[in-house]
């Protein structure tokens, strides 16, 4: 934790409708999308409330709301809850390769069908692959896909940043036609493991934002950890209640 470097550019985004919280007026942060950001800054930046978005690291900075919370699960306290347990054992069937980030047509047809099914009207639903790539398959960081197998069929990629301390999760899309795998939640319970593995400490999940519904998932890994106010600290039942 600390004050950001004084030679980092830092730009701030024109006021846009909030995609969480439709009532509200958002903004953000953005570091200088020239500047090189290697391991070190990336994870100076992360622990620090930012989030990597393709070429974009940026931290919400809303004048009227301060919903957006970055949470992450520490490694070495968290265990999983039977719901959890249950999700790991359902899907001991499948067949999970890592590798560096990289396009592939298999991928970004997965990548296709997951946003039309779950994501219709969002421009993410874009049929054309630069897009994608701009989004995952990017070379400026250290990013790994681990693709989930179903036999033949690819049923899953989660993406990841791989950090000093622990790996961030950027993003997970799976096959619609199956929803009784719980993919999602794997999904972090295998970066979890992987992180365990390599002796990180954390796994970071991004925003958590108690009014959103979508968002409500990630305080399901317990015990999580928030930074409010500039410090890391253990969301509490209560203050989940609250702001839910």
């Amino acid at each position: 934790m600390g004050a950001l470097p004084e030679h980092v550019k830092i730009y701030l985004s024109a006021p846009h409708e909030c995609p969480y919280l439709p009532s509200e007026t958002a903004s953000s942060l953005i570091i200088d999308p020239n500047m090189s950001v290697d391991r070190d800054a990336l994870t100076f930046f992360t622990v620090n409330g930012f989030r990597r978005s393709g070429d974009v690291i940026y931290r919400p900075h809303c004048a009227q709301c301060n919903a957006c919370v970055s949470v992450r699960i520490p490694i070495n306290e968290f265990h999983p809850n039977r719901s959890q347990k249950r999700t790991i054992r359902r899907n001991r069937d499948l067949r999970i390769e890592a590798g560096p980030a990289r396009y592939d047509d298999a991928h970004f047809e997965l990548y296709l069908r997951y946003q039309r099914s779950r994501h219709p009207d969002s421009e993410m639903c874009d049929p054309d692959p630069e897009q994608y790539r701009r989004f995952l398959v990017n070379d400026r960081h250290e990013t790994w896909f681990y693709e989930m197998h179903d036999g033949p069929d690819l049923a899953a990629v989660a993406v990841c940043d791989r950090l000093n301390d622990g790996l961030s999760a950027i993003y997970t899309f799976f096959a619609p036609d199956q929803a009784e795998r719980s993919l999602g939640t794997f999904a972090i319970l295998h970066q979890v493991e992987v992180a365990r593995k390599l002796g990180l400490e954390f796994v970071y999940l991004g925003y958590w934002i108690g009014e959103c519904h979508k968002m409500s998932y990630k305080t399901n890994f317990k015990p999580i950890q928030g930074l409010v106010n500039g410090t890391w600290q253990q969301i509490e039942q209560s203050r989940e209640q609250r702001s839910s």
